[in-house]
C-alpha cells in the first residue's frame, strides 16, 4: 500500500484546505444562525448557497464520485483524505456536494438508473439543484435486517403502487428534497434476497406525507432532518424501478459499501479537530495552580486520543486500498471492521474532549456535544456495530482450520 499522495491529491488536499479555512469555518456559525433566525427552518439557510456556488467554481465538487463526467475520478484510497478534511465540519460536506444521502443516491444512479432517470433526477443532483432522501429504514421491523423490511411495492399495469411507513429517512426534511429512494417488497414467495427493490419515489406524488421530524440526542438536524414518513397508496410509473424487481439487495450492497467507509473518514475528521479542541483547552487552562495540559490524566486522554485516529486511519486507507484493488465483496471484513471501529474511536475522542472542556462541553459552544451525538449515532447508521460484528466474526471462522494448527 502507499501511502503517499498521488500529486492530484495532494493538489486537491491543499485546495480544500485553503477553502475550508477561508470559507467553511468561519461561516459554521453564520450558518447555525441563519438556520435559527429562518421563518423557516427546513429552508437551506443563503450562506449555504454561498459557499456551494463558491465550492464549484473552485473545482472542489463532487469530489466522491469517482466514474462519471460529472465527478473527480477519484478512488476510494484518494477520496479518503479529502473526505475526512470534510468530516471536521459539519456543514462541509454538502459545501462539496459530497454529503450523504446524496453521494449515495447519486451513485445508484450513476451506477443503476437509466437514461431518462439520469437526466431527470441524477443530472439536477450533480449540479446541487435538489436534494434526495433514502427510505429503507421502518418503525415496526428491526431494520438491521433488511429481509424484514414491510413496505409493499405492488404492480398495477403501467405503474407500481406503494404503501407503508418509514423512519430516518435523512435529508427528507429539506425543502429541496425532490426525490426518494425506497426500498420495499415486492414478492413476499421469492428466495429472501430477491424479495426486495427499489424505485424512485418524488416527494410530490400524491400519499407522500411526512409525519414528523425525528430528533438525535435532541438535535432536529434541520434543514437536513430525519422524517419518519408514511406512502398510503403511491402511485408511480413502472419506468422508476431501479434495475428491476429483486434487485434491491444488489443495490443496496453497492451503495453502502462505499456510504460506509465514507462515514468513517468524515469521523476521522470530526475527531482530528476534537484533539485540537482538546490540546488548546488543556494549554490555556489552569487548575490547581498549574496548567491543565502538565496534568497526567489529561496528558494519558490525548495520548490515547492520537493512538486511537492513526488506527483508525490506518485500517480505513487499509479498507479503501481492497475496495479499490480487490472490490467490496473481498473488502467486506476490512469495511466492517472500519464501521465498528471508526465510529467508536470518534466517540471516545470526543468524550475525552468533553471532559477536558467542562462545562463548557457539554454546551453548544464548541461543536462537541453535538459532535459526540453523531458519533453515536454512526453506531447505528447502515448497520449497527453488532451486524457488523457478527460478520467480521463470521468471516474469521470460515477461515481454513490449518491456519489454527499451531
Amino acid at each position: 500500500m502507499d501511502f503517499e499522495h498521488s500529486p492530484k491529491v495532494r493538489d486537491l488536499l491543499a485546495r480544500l484546505g485553503a477553502f475550508m479555512a477561508e470559507h467553511v469555518y468561519p461561516n459554521e456559525r453564520v450558518y447555525s444562525e441563519q438556520v435559527a433566525c429562518s421563518a423557516d427552518r427546513w429552508v437551506s439557510p443563503p450562506i449555504m448557497e454561498e459557499m456551494k456556488a463558491k465550492a464549484r467554481a473552485a473545482g472542489l465538487w463532487n469530489l466522491f464520485l469517482p466514474n462519471h463526467d460529472g465527478g473527480a475520478g477519484l478512488n476510494n484510497l484518494e477520496y479518503a483524505p479529502l473526505c475526512e478534511v470534510m468530516g471536521r465540519s459539519p456543514i462541509a460536506a454538502e459545501v462539496f456536494n459530497c454529503s450523504a444521502p446524496d453521494t449515495g443516491n447519486m451513485e445508484v444512479l450513476a451506477r443503476y438508473g437509466t437514461s431518462e432517470q439520469k437526466r431527470r433526477w441524477l443530472e439536477p443532483l450533480l449540479a446541487g439543484e435538489i436534494r434526495s432522501g433514502f427510505a429503507m429504514t421502518e418503525p415496526q421491523v428491526a431494520s438491521s435486517d433488511a429481509r424484514n423490511i414491510a413496505s409493499r411495492i405492488v404492480r398495477d399495469g403501467d405503474d407500481y403502487v406503494i404503501n407503508g411507513r418509514k423512519w430516518w429517512t435523512s435529508g427528507a426534511g429539506d425543502r429541496r428534497c425532490k426525490i426518494l429512494i425506497f426500498m420495499g417488497l415486492t414478492d413476499p414467495e421469492a428466495e429472501p434476497f430477491r424479495r426486495q427493490s427499489m424505485i424512485l419515489v418524488p416527494m410530490d406524488a400524491p400519499g407522500v406525507a411526512s409525519v414528523r421530524p425525528l430528533t438525535v440526542f435532541g438535535y432536529d438536524h434541520a434543514p437536513h432532518g430525519h422524517l419518519e414518513m408514511r406512502f398510503t397508496d403511491v402511485r408511480v410509473p413502472a419506468t422508476n424501478m431501479l434495475l428491476g424487481e429483486g434487485r434491491g439487495f444488489e443495490i443496496a450492497q453497492g451503495r453502502l459499501g462505499p456510504g460506509r467507509i465514507h462515514h468513517c473518514m468524515r469521523a476521522i475528521g470530526l475527531a482530528e479537530r476534537a484533539l485540537e479542541s482538546m490540546v488548546a483547552r488543556a494549554r490555556s487552562r489552569v487548575a490547581f495552580g498549574r496548567p491543565i495540559a502538565e496534568q497526567g490524566m489529561l496528558r494519558e486522554a490525548i495520548a490515547e486520543s492520537r493512538m486511537g485516529i492513526e488506527q483508525a486511519r490506518l485500517l480505513t486507507l487499509k479498507a479503501a486500498y481492497m475496495m479499490d484493488t480487490v472490490g467490496n465483496k473481498a473488502a467486506r471484513a476490512e469495511i466492517a471492521m472500519i464501521k465498528v471501529v471508526a465510529p467508536r474511536m470518534a466517540q471516545a475522542v470526543l468524550d475525552r474532549a468533553i471532559q477536558i472542556h467542562g462545562g463548557g462541553g457539554v454546551s453548544g459552544d464548541f461543536g462537541l456535544a453535538e459532535g459526540w451525538a453523531l458519533a453515536r449515532t454512526l453506531r447505528l447508521a447502515d448497520g449497527p456495530d453488532e451486524v457488523h460484528m457478527d460478520q467480521i466474526a463470521r468471516l474469521e471462522l470460515a477461515k481454513p482450520a490449518e491456519l489454527w494448527n499451531w
